[in-house]
């Protein structure tokens, strides 16, 4: 009978506090709910003198969506409203072909700020680099714009011409570029072999990648003699602005065996997720390196940091972007959507990489290329080959070498010219293909 009336007396008293900590709690929740409503009230009271008392008469659609815009970019870059319009571009980039300038950006202090420009594309053409500010377009301000309305300027006719004007570091004064629209049909992947190794070029992450790497891959494994003749492979990401997560995923999972790729996290810890993977790697244990620079953002980085903390890759090149967020986006009524930011995603460590970004193992900056125009001759290098022993006449034969042995010298020295020719075109992925050589070199048992 005691233990029924403490169990009883100590129900009453736990409902007492209950009911003391509860109270408050509803009377804050009520309070702010209040809040909510009067601010909408006030919205509500501005559309309308907006569109009673504003000079001209207005779109109220427009209105509408400026208003639902402003609350999303006011969150952070990567949030925005996208109209109809805006929704049915994106989906057709994801698909690898659109029509327009070939530029990845972002908005930064009020002006666009390029993340990367795209291989082969009319900007790529005309010069645009990663981090170029575009502050006018065709002599209009864009300072005060949306991002959505900066890149709307941007849009026009495929064969027409835009100038925009371009503050560059290093540069002194802005100065004007122009450049012609045209249809972009990105090629997500493109392969290459430079001695014995497969470099593997990654443009963008859209529904192409993955297959891209597998198609590509296999192609330049049959160029180059099978997996038994090859010194490794190149994975260059420069100037990748990102996209699609989940082919970020597959492609890190192409070369890893086994361990966490990426994990995102968002305001809610159950709405945490994390992504493994699966046994077989496409180069076979094959050293790889991975090329990134400060224009290699989002499914880059992922990719990057997934083969780096596992130690599948070494990471050469410049600091990447720094966009470790992931962005949703939802389908709306009237066939808009939203991209809302929703969760972080972090590398295998743990790590995020948000306004950080991946730092290279190796840091190797890309050198300017010579101004021709301004070279002096003594700059030039010598048309005349260097004379050796082999050139003299009458110069004794080398008789520790068969004939056999002595061709496959001579192709190995030709290899390693035409690396130091690759030198003067693209300093980073010499670099990256002399590593991959190193490696083979103090690794016997991984060739």
């Amino acid at each position: 009978m005691k233990k029924l009336m403490f169990a009883a007396a100590g129900g009453a008293f736990a409902g007492v506090v209950l009911t003391a900590q509860v109270g408050p709690l509803i009377a804050e929740q009520a309070s702010r709910d209040s809040s909510v409503y009067e601010q909408l009230d006030l919205f509500g009271n501005i559309f309308e003198r907006i569109r009673g008392q504003y000079v001209e008469p207005v779109d109220t659609t427009k209105l509408v969506e400026a208003a639902i815009n402003g609350m999303l970019t006011s969150l952070d870059p990567h949030s925005s409203y996208l109209s109809a319009n805006d929704f049915e571009d994106m989906r057709e980039q994801t698909k690898g072909e659109f029509g327009g300038l070939g530029i990845e950006v972002t908005q930064e202090e009020g002006f666009v700020k390029v993340i990367s420009p795209m291989d082969d594309t009319p900007a790529d053409k005309a010069g645009i680099l990663a981090g170029d500010y575009i502050t006018h377009v065709n002599g209009e301000a864009i300072l005060g714009l949306t991002l959505n309305q900066a890149v709307e300027m941007m849009r026009g006719p495929i064969g027409s011409e835009i100038i925009i004007t371009v503050v560059r570091e290093g540069t002194d004064q802005p100065f004007d570029v122009s450049i012609i629209r045209d249809t972009i049909k990105v090629e997500a992947v493109k392969s290459r072999i430079v001695g014995k190794a497969i470099v593997l070029r990654i443009t963008t992450f859209n529904d192409q990648t993955t297959a891209g790497i597998k198609a590509q891959l296999a192609k330049a494994l049959e160029e180059v003699g099978g997996i038994g003749k090859l010194e490794g492979v190149v994975i260059d990401m420069r100037n990748n602005p990102g996209g699609l997560l989940n082919e970020a995923i597959t492609v890190s999972d192409a070369f890893l065996e086994t361990g966490e790729i990426v994990s995102t996290r968002g305001r809610n810890p159950e709405d945490g997720e994390r992504h493994n993977a699966t046994p077989g790697d496409l180069a076979e244990g094959k050293p790889i390196v991975v090329l990134i620079n400060g224009g290699s953002a989002s499914a880059s980085e992922i990719v990057a940091g997934a083969l780096q903390d596992h130690r599948r890759a070494v990471i050469v090149g410049t600091k990447s972007f720094g966009k470790g967020s992931v962005q949703s986006l939802i389908p709306l009524k009237g066939d808009g959507a939203m991209r809302l930011t929703t969760a972080r995603y972090y590398t295998p460590s743990g790590r995020s990489i948000q306004a950080l970004g991946i730092s290279p193992d190796i840091v190797v900056k890309q050198p300017q290329k010579p101004n021709l125009a301004t070279e002096t001759p003594e700059d030039t290098k010598s048309a005349v080959k260097p004379r050796t022993e082999a050139d003299l006449r009458g110069a004794i034969t080398n008789d520790s070498m068969t004939e056999d042995e002595k061709t496959l010298y001579l192709e190995e020295q030709a290899a390693a010219e035409e690396t130091a020719k690759l030198r003067d075109e693209d300093y980073q992925l010499a670099y990256a293909v002399d590593i991959l050589k190193g490696l083979n070199t103090l690794s016997p048992e991984a060739r």
